[in-house]
Parts: C-alpha cells; sequence; structure tokens
C-alpha cells in the first residue's frame, strides 16, 4: 500500500518533468505525423483501466487516417496503414509520447499492464481480472518480455506476476529492460 502512494506521487512528479523536457520532441513528431497524412496527428481511443474503469489514451498517429479501419486489430509495422513516419515514431515508442499526460491524470503509471479495449474484458480469465488491480502503464512486464509477440493468456499471466509482486525494484526492473526494447526493438525479449 505505501508503495502504491510513492509510485502516484512519482508519477504525477516525473510526469510533469518529462512533459516539459519531452514537448519539443512532441511538437516535432506531431508536425511530421501532420504533413505525411490527413487527420489530426494525436488520436483517442477507449481503453480499460484501474479497476476496469473505461479512460481515453492519448497516442501519436502513426497509420494513415482511415476511418474503415478494425480498431480490434493489432497493427505491425509492415501494415500498409502505417505510415514511413509512423514506422520511425513506432520503432522509438515515440508514438506513446502523449500517453504521459494520462500518467499526470492518474488514468495510468509508468510501469504496469498495458491497458486493453473494453471489450477484451469479457475474454479475461483470472489472470487477466487481476491486471485490473492496478494502473495500468506505458510499459509493463509483458511488454519487455515480448509484447505483441506473446499471446494475450501469456500476457496476462506476466500481468497478473507484475501484479503480485509490484515493487520498486521490478518497476526498475522493467523500466531499465524498455530501454534495451526502445534500443534494438520488440523482439528482444522475446523468448526462443
Amino acid at each position: 500500500m505505501i508503495y502504491k502512494i510513492f509510485k502516484r506521487v512519482m508519477d504525477i512528479i516525473l510526469s510533469g518533468s518529462l512533459i516539459l523536457m519531452t514537448l519539443p520532441i512532441l511538437v516535432l513528431a506531431a508536425t511530421l505525423v501532420a504533413l505525411e497524412s490527413s487527420g489530426h496527428p494525436i488520436y483517442t481511443q477507449k481503453r480499460l483501466g484501474f479497476r476496469g474503469k473505461v479512460f481515453r489514451l492519448f497516442k501519436l498517429r502513426s497509420m494513415r487516417n482511415d476511418e474503415e479501419r478494425d480498431l480490434n486489430v493489432q497493427i505491425g509495422n509492415g501494415d500498409l496503414s502505417v505510415t514511413r513516419v509512423g514506422k520511425l515514431i513506432r520503432r522509438t515508442k515515440i508514438d506513446e509520447l502523449p500517453q504521459i499526460f494520462n500518467v499526470l491524470k492518474g488514468d495510468m503509471s509508468f510501469v504496469g499492464p498495458r491497458p486493453c479495449l473494453p471489450q477484451l474484458q469479457s475474454e479475461f480469465n483470472d489472470d487477466g481480472r487481476a491486471r485490473l488491480l492496478v494502473r495500468p502503464g506505458i510499459t509493463g512486464l509483458a511488454q519487455v518480455s515480448g509484447n505483441i509477440h506473446l499471446s494475450w493468456e501469456e500476457r496476462w499471466k506476466l500481468d497478473r506476476a507484475y501484479v503480485e509482486h509490484l515493487s520498486f525494484d521490478l518497476d526498475l526492473e522493467i523500466i531499465l529492460r524498455t530501454i534495451s526494447v526502445v534500443l534494438m526493438g520488440d523482439k528482444w525479449g522475446v523468448k526462443k
């Protein structure tokens, strides 16, 4: 309980500082997104948060503005709807920068299970339901352990392990592993 309070205080302090530090990168990336394809450079999407509360997640748009696109399908960099700028901001995780505002608002934390689409909740097993006991994160144990290369069940098992072992040491380990994933790519954490 004490760590959860400390974690929230640190999220507020760090998100406020990071917003100021990354604002030039965010403005540049948003400008490049807007120049390459029509539509607003930032998009919002409903996601499932702490205790099952639905919130609006902020993200830089990495795909062409396509109203017909199925938002329930995970898109990889090889998908034709991902723009050239989109490939770059996805690879470097710059597309996630607007979520720092979600952290400041209290919708998210820096570290925790990734927030999923609300309709996925009906498919949760016990591991999936456990992930709702903490704030979702920009990065999490599943993201540094294989991310989209894992099945939902494998991700939920890792999310539950995170919830059950929540600590400063685990958060720090995930942050350090996230840096490696950003530098070396998503496949870095995949177990062979």
